[in-house]
């Protein structure tokens, strides 16, 4: 046999050898990963860019700009076509939210062109009609500027993911049955399969009302005051009129809300109704004077009730589940002015208080003020209250008392009345009206956050399929139908400093046979054991009857800071001078009042409001955490902002999970660079 003559690589070849296989490997790793992670991240920040990351974090919603809120003037040649379009871009927000629902999964495998897929087809749409809209009112007067910037939408993170996990101990993995409310609503069918997963409400949407610290009062009336209250009664909506129509923003188009509204007043409430078909309606109000519109969006059970509107749109098919609650109580009370005189509403005057888009447009129209009886004193801007034993949830309305003394209403609905400022002025020349408060009570459970609402369900309002629920977007509607002798009844009463109409002294309750003075909650009460009742309730039976409110809580609240001056299309903004109210810190001494079931969300809230004397039994009873008023024009903590802020790099931690191998490439590139450095001065 031949001899072998190839050489055997000694132990230095062998260790340069692997020394440069570390380098190149570990390289290799950098490189490939780093490119991963910021093809991940997308190119330029933007929405479709980062769709991927805000699709993988599984609560992700459509922020659009508000058209309508940019219209000042729109003539009223072209008034039709606008109304025609502005629905149109609501509809293709909707649409789109809801293939992002459904195709979800799918999207994030896909990464960035998921998000593409969505996003990019509603942009085209959203500049078609925008076009049509500059062009209807180029048309018949001038040239609207600025809204072809307004077609391009992001998608965000709804910012639940966290909130849950700090909330009731619920991890990501069931959020959806926190959000799906009782039980797997989703798989069961209970709602048809029409709720998409993830659309709200969750835990962290709801505070413990004793975590809140009680608002300051109202300014005190000046000499000249109108101190007098003016209430009509229009009962509950026990006849259970509902549609998913807003005569006021989208007239002519059906399902122009695409969430379902309770109706009180005028019984001809639809899309195409007009002044005069409003006029010549029936009422349920028992003066037949008022005929005026009174509606706001349902509230739901996230019980897995099918309702009739299960599989209709504005319903079920937009996320808007569970069984309807009727009012147990509503009030309607006209007051009047710290600084004066008020004057008469013209008729047909039409006002929108509050903003049903405020998740995404943020709370410079927002106007929610939920609570609970007993505990009016304290008020919750962004959350839905849990509310101790005895007591029920609230939520009130607090309407623009001022008119621009020309105009029932407005392009954007908003600048043709706006709220005084803190002391009671109206500004710019507008006229002091009366305020339209409105409660409305209902006899609803304390959800058990803990366990995603399973053992007592949770309960939000109807909302735009994007909105998810939240309780920030509470609004409430109204068209003055007076007929022109009871408003002049109602202005002589209230500037006269009296107490006058059919409902003054009427608790328009769900009952009205119920008799007797109602109980303050118990402040003994103790929470039901959660072990004690597994399995959820039936949706069928009736819910068991709760104390009615004190006589301290009534249709008469004047409380809550005026809000003050703004320069967007709401002339005021309604919590620029509202304290806010922190709840109360882990210093603060426990309180005696428990909720029905466990509390495990305590948000911050920023309200406003208060009881007419501020002597709520119960409310001194939370610690003595400093309250804090946000100054007017101040920008907000991040703790306290209402808009939850959109997930954009992520966090240190997310990076670090994300890159952990090219940090193990680069132990190798720096391994294989010592080793040669010591092979080398081995040979030498």
């Amino acid at each position: 046999m031949g001899r072998n003559r190839r050489r055997r690589p000694t132990g230095a070849r062998r260790a340069t050898s692997a020394a440069v296989a570390l380098i190149l490997g570990g390289g290799g790793l950098v490189a490939v990963n780093v490119y991963a992670s910021a093809t991940e991240s997308g190119a330029g920040g933007g929405a479709q860019g980062a769709g991927n990351h805000v699709l993988s974090a599984g609560a992700a919603t459509i922020d659009c700009p508000d058209v309508g809120e940019k219209l000042t003037t729109v003539p009223d040649a072209a008034k039709g076509d606008v109304d025609k379009e502005l629905a149109s871009l609501d509809q293709q927000i909707a649409e789109a939210y809801q293939q992002l629902r459904s195709d979800g999964a799918q999207m994030e495998q896909n990464g960035d062109r998921g998000a593409d897929a969505v996003m990019n087809p509603l942009k085209e749409k959203r500049t078609e009609s925008i076009g049509r809209i500059v062009t209807a009112v180029d048309g018949a007067g001038d040239r609207p500027e600025g809204l072809d910037d307004l077609a391009a939408c992001t998608l965000r993170s709804s910012g639940d993911q966290s909130g849950a996990d700090e909330n009731g101990d619920q991890g990501q993995g069931d959020q959806g049955q926190a959000e799906q409310g009782q039980g797997d609503q989703g798989q069961d069918g209970q709602q048809g399969g029409n709720a998409p997963a993830g659309n709200g409400p969750v835990a962290a949407d709801f505070a413990d009302i004793n975590s809140v610290q009680p608002a300051a009062q109202t300014p005190r009336p000046q000499d000249g005051a109108s101190t007098g209250e003016f209430v009509t009664s229009c009962g509950v909506n026990a006849n259970g009129l509902f549609n998913s129509d807003n005569v006021i923003v989208a007239p002519g188009v059906t399902n122009g809300a695409h969430h379902f509204h309770d109706y009180i007043g005028n019984q001809s409430n639809n899309a195409f109704a007009s002044d005069s078909d409003l006029a010549n309606a029936d009422t349920t109000c028992k003066d037949d004077g008022d005929k005026s519109t009174y509606y706001w969006p349902v509230l739901r059970l996230q019980n897995g009730t099918r309702e009739r509107d299960a599989d209709a749109a504005g319903g079920g098919t937009e996320g808007n589940a569970g069984k309807i609650v009727t009012p147990k109580q509503v009030t309607l009370t006209f007051v009047g002015n710290a600084r004066g005189k008020v004057t008469a509403m013209p008729r047909l005057l039409r006002i929108i208080t509050g903003d049903a888009k405020a998740f995404v447009n943020g709370t410079a129209n927002a106007n929610a003020s939920w609570s609970c009886t007993g505990f009016e004193d304290r008020q919750l801007k962004d959350k839905y209250p849990v509310c101790p034993q005895g007591s029920d949830v609230v939520r009130t309305f607090r309407f623009q008392s001022c008119w621009d003394g020309a105009n029932i209403d407005s392009a954007n609905h908003r600048t043709h009345v706006a709220f005084q400022d803190a002391e009671g002025n109206c500004a710019g020349g507008f006229k002091a009206i009366p305020q339209l408060v409105q409660r409305i009570v209902y006899d609803v459970d304390a959800p058990s956050l803990k366990d995603g609402g399973r053992t007592s369900p949770l309960f939000a309002v109807d909302s735009f399929p994007e909105q998810l629920h939240k309780p920030v977007t509470d609004h409430g509607d109204f068209i003055n139908v007076f007929d022109e002798g009871l408003m002049k009844d109602a202005v002589d009463c209230i500037n006269q400093g009296r107490k006058c109409g059919v409902g003054a002294g009427d608790d328009n309750s769900q009952d009205p046979e119920e008799s007797g003075k109602p109980q303050e909650p118990s402040k003994s009460a103790e929470p039901p054991n959660p072990s004690e009742s597994a399995e959820p309730p039936n949706p069928s039976e009736e819910p068991t009857e709760q104390p009615a409110p004190t006589a301290d809580d009534p249709s008469d609240d004047n409380g809550g800071q005026a809000p003050g001056d703004d320069d967007g299309g709401q002339t005021t903004e309604p919590t620029a001078d509202t304290p806010g109210t922190e709840p109360a810190g882990d210093d603060a001494p426990p309180v005696d009042v428990e909720p029905k079931a466990d509390v495990s969300s305590s948000g911050q809230a920023a309200g406003s409001g208060d009881s007419h004397d501020g002597s709520h039994e119960g409310s001194g009873d939370v610690g003595t955490a400093a309250s804090t008023a946000p100054v007017a024009g101040s920008v907000p903590s991040a703790a306290s902002q209402t808009e939850p802020q959109a997930v954009a790099g992520g966090g240190l931690a997310d990076t670090g999970a994300q890159l952990w191998p090219a940090a193990i490439g680069g132990i190798f590139v720096i391994a294989g660079f010592v080793l040669l450095r010591r092979i080398r001065r081995g040979a030498m």
